[in-house]
């Protein structure tokens, strides 16, 4: 319905333009028309008239009502109305509100899905955390909402591709197989504690077990052989001065000597894919999966590096300093030039980074999506300066950051710190609270808006929970049809929809403007990239079907043709409830 209202409100507004004389190409702004928050105010409303009214050299609510006489008759709408200073309200007819039943009971799982005007390919990139460890909660976070928005764009129509960018080059996997070989080195016998600043966790040790398991003590070399001096602990001033992160390149370089490229591939190798597979299969099991995980390295061996630094030098945005190379980012608004060369010939995680959306915008996408941690706040400007500098269009490409999730339990803040080992896995909230249930919290709020997660309400049984109320809903309504069943009701929605007419009460007329605006929040959330709105409507929707539940309509009643209509709206509720946790990706259940 609200599709035929806006091309009537289209229809009446090029009708007034050619009486007024007024150009087409005036007419550019989008129509908005959107639910009435109170009922007694109509069904849909519409800014239309303030929207234009400039436009129109009109008062807006002597536009509203040029715009009402020039609306086309429909047999769905009882009255229009002008409000306020310009809105125009839109109240439906009766029997119009039940009309979503018979389109619920034709589409089924797929109501609610739109199909775009002008679809696009998208791709859609999100998590790329670097595989150096265990994936943590802030991870699951940009996982649930990357998963939930890919969903959510598929169902307005569009085609969407997830990648997973996996940096599988540079320091951070050298501190990796530094870490993994000197947990070898202590399984060899080597009583050399390991070092502050590369890798701590329990992980790592089961890493270099089965490395030992591979090879023995075949790629043992004594510490003393070849790790540089370092104190037992670093002080404050020396990882400040950067004391510590020089020895540890030092170090790195000393392995790679050492043990020669072959078995320090070896090693860098046994880390890189022990943490790859741990992820792909942690985030399977959170019900995440990837279209394709792209490797960082093949940007060095396909020699897309290469060919984008050779694009930026013949545009004359690369110039030498120091040795190095540097992108002339400032040009475009970053906040200064960026080194993609270094003075050594090795290239950055920036010229990487450039290369890899290169690449992307080779491939033929429409729109392209990036989805980070909030850390990569001043990341977004240099790789919008990039995009320019490139000759590619940067509104193609779109950036969201995710806040960090931080936990609760008991009350208190739970800590975590990567390097140390001291965090708060994925695995270990799932294990705790339930795939299902992490989702729905992480994609409760704006991927913007910092997320408080409450361990004990996550897990609680109670209408506090959203998680629960969202889902006890779903059970009561599949509990009332299971129970037509054990009763030897014959029920079929199809043959229900005669008897519509007589869903009268106001808990009913609610619960069917609920389930009409089901789409709208559907087409909603994908114009504005926001899976919270899903959630939010899952709670009014379960919200409407408690109170009438709780108010006591009696759903198999006495009489057949009333047991009927509401066994067809219990079915309605029910079916849109899965279809909502379905596109944030969670399973709907039978029992609580």
């Amino acid at each position: 319905m609200k599709n035929e209202i806006l091309s009537g409100l289209t229809t009446a507004l090029h009708a007034v333009a050619r009486a007024q004389k007024i150009e087409e190409g005036q007419l550019t702004l989008p129509l908005e028309l959107g639910r009435c928050k109170n009922p007694a105010h109509g069904d849909y409303t519409s800014n239309v008239a303030m929207q234009y009214a400039k436009t129109f050299q009109m008062n807006p609510r002597q536009f509203a009502e040029a715009l009402i006489a020039a609306l086309p008759a429909h047999p769905g709408i009882a009255a229009v109305e002008i409000a306020g200073p310009g809105f125009i309200n839109i109240r439906l007819a009766s029997g119009s509100d039940s009309a979503v039943l018979e389109s619920i009971v034709r589409e089924g799982d797929t109501f609610g899905r739109q199909q775009a005007e002008h679809p696009q390919k998208i791709l859609l990139e999100f998590v790329s955390a670097n595989p150096t460890g265990p994936l943590h909660v802030g991870h699951g976070r940009g996982a649930a909402y990357g998963a939930t928005l890919a969903n959510i764009l598929r169902a307005n129509g569009h085609h969407v591709d997830n990648e997973y960018y996996v940096n599988d080059a540079g320091r951070q996997m050298d501190i990796l197989a530094l870490s993994v070989y000197w947990r070898y080195m202590q399984i060899c016998g080597s009583d050399r504690v390991l070092p502050q600043g590369i890798y701590q966790g329990d992980y790592v040790v089961d890493i270099a077990r089965e490395y030992y398991a591979r090879y023995g003590d075949k790629h043992y070399r004594a510490p003393e052989t070849w790790v540089p001096p370092h104190p037992a602990e670093w002080s404050a001033e020396a990882i400040d001065n950067g004391e510590r992160d020089a020895w540890i390149d030092a170090a790195i370089a000393a392995l790679k000597n050492t043990l020669g490229e072959t078995d320090y591939r070896a090693v860098f190798d046994a880390g890189l894919d022990a943490e790859v597979a741990d992820i792909r299969d942690d985030l399977q099991e959170f019900g995440v999966t990837f279209d394709r995980w792209y490797s960082e390295r093949t940007l060095f061996t396909d020699g897309r590096i290469a060919e984008m630094l050779g694009v930026l030098r013949a545009r004359g945005y690369l110039y030498e300093k120091d040795g190095a190379q540097w992108f002339r980012a400032s040009d475009f608004g970053d906040e200064k030039d960026r080194v993609v060369t270094r003075e050594n010939g090795i290239t950055t995680y920036f010229a990487s980074d450039i290369a890899y959306h290169y690449d992307k915008y080779q491939r033929g996408y429409d729109r392209m999506i990036d989805i980070f941690g909030a850390d990569h706040h001043g990341y977004m400007a240099r790789v919008r300066a990039s995009l320019a500098a490139l000759g590619l269009a940067p509104e193609k490409l779109d950036i969201t950051l995710v806040q960090f999730a931080v936990l609760y339990k008991d009350g208190a803040k739970m800590q975590m710190s990567t390097r140390s080992g001291q965090f708060v896995t994925l695995r270990d909230l799932r294990a705790q609270v339930g795939s299902d249930a992490a989702r729905f919290f992480y994609v409760m709020r704006k991927p913007e808006q910092h997320l408080d997660f409450d361990l004990d309400l996550a897990t609680s049984h109670s209408k506090d929970n959203p998680y629960y109320y969202v889902q006890y809903a779903h059970a009561r309504t599949s509990r009332v049809l299971e129970r037509a069943q054990e009763e030897g009701v014959s029920f079929d929605a199809q043959t229900a929809l005669a008897q519509r007419e007589h869903l009268t009460e106001p808990e009913e007329k609610t619960l069917l403007r609920e389930l009409a605006r089901y789409p709208d929040t559907i087409a909603a959330a994908g114009a504005q990239m926001a899976g919270h709105l899903i959630v939010n409507y899952l709670k009014d929707l379960a919200g409407a079907w408690h109170q009438y539940y709780d108010a006591g309509h009696k759903v198999l009643h006495e009489d057949a043709a009333l047991r009927d209509a509401r066994l067809l709206l219990t079915h309605a509720v029910r079916q849109v409830l899965r279809n909502g946790l379905d596109i944030i990706g969670v399973a709907a259940r039978e029992r609580m």
